[in-house]
């Protein structure tokens, strides 16, 4: 029988069984709203917000097995049995000898940051993030980028903008010396750069390099089923392979890692450090009592370390995988059939709009990602976020603004949550605001914080 050549529909490998009612409202209430909140999204209260794309983090439905779950956390202060359920689930999944659990990443990055970096330390890595680099900061070190030079080029359709530069990290070590290096920081689906993966073959080079240096690899996991995905699909010698096994191989590859399990893992609070080496599991489970809590529970509730080691089962399974990225690409593929300039190839949690083609006339001194944010929500009530030179911060020697190539506006989807009509409205949106766009003025920081500026900064038009 002749096999048919017709691409056949997909479907979401789930059903709703209950719905959260949104709120629609006037433009009139969103301009209030959005003066209100310093024209930073962060700052929108999310009872003002219709359509929430400003992250993918926490913002994840849970499925029956995972409230199931919920329903037998063992809540003891020491030796919770959901510790150990989680500890089995990583230990099996990913392939980490030592498991730690935090509140969320970023309490995984703190304590990694106080256990392996000294000051006057350099920490190489494919893209900075927010949190990441701060902590290093704040710990004495200091990141350089090794991404790839395609990774700061938005129009470029390089499949895997997520790899590292090794000429650029082999000038680094030469010009430091490995022992001023406890770590190379490898993200999987790196954010800043629009969700970009990186391929095995540059991650295979990479441990090959840094073996012989002697310098560990750690892996910013938050995303890493996303990037298995693209492995798969666009990495020779993969396709055959389930995600499970490429994740088991990514993280392999790797010394330890840190999990913002609020994102892949499908859980609303929660994350953990991994690591293979035992001196760094006893320092890191010593520092956990310290900041986060019990070696145990590390910040969080029984049934929430149940509900993480069912997610990760989920977050590994093809169909999911395959549909949460499908719903990503159908709004960057309808955006793009309308002119609209995103970051390409389209990434894995989200659409990165490069603000400075979408606002030429707005210089990046004057936020046009901060701007663009702020008029998609007068728009529509979609909520999104800034990734540009707001996230970007200050030099810490200098006090300047730091400039990045990358001037984007993330609308990003949150798993198991919005249906396709709704990413219609939000191209629907995007498009009518870019028919508008020249009507845009740009925005002047009227309040900065000292740290991760982006969360609370507020503004007012030019």
């Amino acid at each position: 029988m002749k096999k048919s050549s017709v691409k056949r529909s997909w479907a979401e490998p789930y059903k709703i069984k209950m719905v959260e009612l949104l709120k629609m409202s006037s433009k009139e209430d969103r301009e209030k709203a959005l003066i209100a909140a310093g024209y930073n999204t962060f700052l929108l209260r999310s009872a003002d917000v219709y359509i929430d794309l400003l992250t993918d983090s926490g913002t994840s439905a849970m499925s029956d097995r995972q409230w199931a779950g919920m329903m037998m956390g063992d809540e003891a202060y020491a030796g919770s049995e959901n510790y150990y359920n989680l500890e089995k689930v990583v230990k099996k999944v990913y392939g980490y000898r030592y498991l730690i659990p935090t509140h969320q990443g970023r309490g995984a990055e703190h304590i990694l940051s106080k256990i392996l970096i000294k000051k006057g330390d350099v920490i190489p890595g494919n893209m900075y993030f927010t949190t990441t680099r701060l902590h290093q900061e704040l710990s004495g070190g200091r990141f350089e980028d090794i991404i790839i030079d395609e990774a700061h080029d938005p129009e470029s359709e390089f499949p895997f903008k997520g790899n590292v530069d090794l000429g650029k990290l082999d000038q680094i070590v030469s010009r430091h010396g490995a022992s001023k290096i406890p770590y190379v920081s490898i993200a999987t689906s790196v954010n800043m750069a629009g969700g970009q993966p990186i391929s095995m073959e540059n991650l295979r080079n990479l441990r090959q390099y840094t073996a012989e240096k002697g310098i560990r690899v750690i892996h910013d996991m938050t995303r890493v089923a996303e990037n298995a995905h693209f492995i798969k699909v666009r990495e020779k010698g993969y396709s055959g392979k389930s995600i499970r096994e490429i994740i088991h191989e990514i993280c392999s590859l790797t010394d330890g890692a840190t999990m913002s399990a609020k994102k892949d893992a499908l859980v609303n609070i929660g994350g953990f450090l991994a690591v293979n080496e035992r001196q760094v599991f006893e320092q890191a489970r010593s520092l956990v009592v310290v900041y986060e809590g019990l070696h145990t529970y590390g910040g969080l509730a029984g049934r929430d370390m149940e509900a993480m080691a069912i997610g990760i089962e989920e977050s590994v399974h093809d169909d999911h995988i395959q549909a949460r990225i499908g719903q990503v690409e159908y709004l960057g593929r309808k955006l793009m059939e309308s002119g609209i300039p995103i970051v390409r190839p389209i990434g894995g949690h989200g659409i990165f709009i490069d603000a400075k083609k979408f606002l030429p006339h707005i210089d990046q001194n004057n936020y046009p990602a901060q701007s663009l944010a702020a008029e998609i929500f007068l728009d529509s009530g979609v909520r999104s976020m800034e990734r540009g030179i707001v996230s970007a911060g200050r030099n810490p020697d200098t006090g300047k603004n730091n400039k990045p190539e990358l001037e984007l506006v993330r609308l990003t989807i949150p798993r198991r949550v919005y249906t396709q009509a709704h990413m219609d409205v939000v191209a629907e949106s995007v498009i009518e605001v870019h028919r508008n766009r020249k009507r845009i003025r740009g925005l002047k920081m009227i309040y900065e914080p000292k740290y991760l500026r982006f969360f609370q900064a507020r503004f007012k038009p030019v």
